[in-house]
């Protein structure tokens, strides 16, 4: 992950340890994926093994990870981070600077 949008130029680590808050965020997508996994298995499948829990729920977590990893990542930074999003950003960049380009 870079240190900072190429485009605006947002530091995306505020300081240092910044994301280890978004732990918890993830903890609680974990959970949520759990009871949305292990819900229907139950009822779907009549309480099928411990096995195919444990099974179904790991392989599901393991392909949402990097998404879930991504917004946990941004919502902690949203949340405590002071980051914005601005719908208006390339009409207030162009207005005060000319032009919309920008360095990567």
């Amino acid at each position: 992950m870079p240190a900072q949008c190429p485009v605006c130029g947002q530091s995306f680590e505020p300081e240092p340890g910044f994301y280890f808050g978004s732990m918890y965020i993830t903890f609680g997508f974990n959970v949520a994926t759990m009871f949305a996994v292990g819900i229907p298995l139950y009822f779907l499948f009549g309480d099928p093994d411990t096995w195919v829990y444990v099974l179904t729920v790991t392989v599901v977590s393991l392909l949402l990870m990097p998404l879930v990893l991504r917004y946990s990542r941004a919502i902690m930074l949203y949340l405590f981070g002071g980051a914005r999003y601005d719908a208006d950003w390339q009409k207030h960049r162009r207005a005060t600077t000319g032009s919309t380009d920008f360095k990567l």
